[in-house]
């Protein structure tokens, strides 16, 4: 297994392996990286009008399916020992590594490489990934890692934050879309999922891939990322515009789910990560998700005017199923 741990083998190569590298079609510099764009910074401190956010989100959501919040009411201090508390678990022995993300036969908690479902056919992704489940029951944390010293303490904390700044900025998007802004509480959350990428430094940054050009299965995604080090970015009219990071600053982005419900006007917007020769970067993503079971499908206050869906119904592990399965191509088979 520590074999497979890509921070394990990394540094032994002058080279991409080649299982890492991408088809030409998909190596960074085959589409242009847009210079002087930027997705769009929403302030969500207190000084400004309700009205005047709900605008910014809303446009935001619907023409880039991206965008940065700052003044959000997470502490640095939090955010600073969240993204320590990953560094140094990254940073830890694999076998050590290992046996801390082992510790539930049934895989709430996982450390993989390149992506969660290997097949050894497929092109691999340049990272390493821990992520676990962390609903707001307490429940799973028993199987969470115990080792950096704190990691269960400021998770707990960092997961709870998130969760409310989460529902802060659903609340105004289902708003705006002139749904109850609770629409997206109960079980269309309830299963929310914490993953921190660690993206060690790469020979050949120019063939392989850190994350592939994809949607994420969520209702949304709050991104934590590193300062200056620039990795992330999003698809929009045929370039990449890529994310600067902002001291402090969250990345939000409309998952799929939102795309359905809002039947097609918010954007699911694809997106990608590409590595760096010099620095290793980690991330921390929560994304807001339903349980397995939960219906997804346009809201029906949306569609009750004469509007056609255009999604059909379909349960949240179906939609996963057909996401592992077909990853970008995803979208026609959710069509109706």
């Amino acid at each position: 297994m520590d074999r497979m741990l890509l921070s394990s083998w990394f540094h032994l190569h002058s080279s991409v392996p080649l299982s890492y590298v991408q088809p030409p079609e998909n190596r960074p510099g085959t589409v242009a990286v847009a210079s002087g764009k930027a997705i769009p910074v929403v302030d969500l401190g207190g000084s400004h009008d309700r009205a005047q956010t709900l605008r910014h989100i809303l446009r935001a959501s619907e023409e880039y399916g991206f965008f940065q919040v700052i003044n959000h009411g997470v502490s640095n201090e939090l955010i600073d020992d969240t993204l320590n508390i990953f560094k140094e678990f990254h940073a830890m022995p694999a076998e050590e590594k290992i046996s801390e993300s082992s510790r539930d036969p049934n895989g709430s908690c996982r450390l993989y490489t390149s992506r969660e479902i290997n097949n050894k056919d497929c092109i691999q992704f340049w990272r390493d990934t821990l992520r676990h489940f962390c609903p707001p029951s307490g429940q799973f944390m028993e199987f969470w890692p115990q080792k950096p010293a704190r990691y269960r303490e400021v998770i707990e904390k960092y997961t709870q934050e998130l969760r409310a700044l989460g529902f802060k900025i659903l609340e105004v998007l289902c708003e705006g879309l002139g749904l109850d802004p609770k629409y997206c509480y109960g079980g269309l959350s309830e299963s929310p999922l914490l993953l921190s990428h660690h993206y060690p430094p790469c020979p050949e940054p120019s063939l392989t891939l850190g994350a592939p050009k994809h949607r994420d299965p969520t209702l949304i995604t709050i991104l934590l990322q590193e300062k200056d080090i620039n990795a992330l970015q999003v698809f929009k009219d045929g370039e990449w515009i890529a994310i600067e990071p902002i001291p402090y600053a969250f990345v939000v982005n409309i998952g799929l789910l939102l795309q359905i419900i809002s039947n097609g006007r918010l954007i699911g917007a694809e997106h990608r990560v590409v590595t760096n020769s010099g620095t290793a970067r980690t991330t921390v993503a929560y994304f807001i998700r339903p349980t397995n079971k939960n219906i997804i499908e346009p809201a029906k206050l949306l569609t009750s005017s004469g509007a056609r869906p255009i999604y059909r119904s379909i349960t949240f592990d179906e939609l996963l199923r057909i996401f592992m399965s077909k990853g970008p191509d995803i979208e026609p088979e959710l069509l109706l």
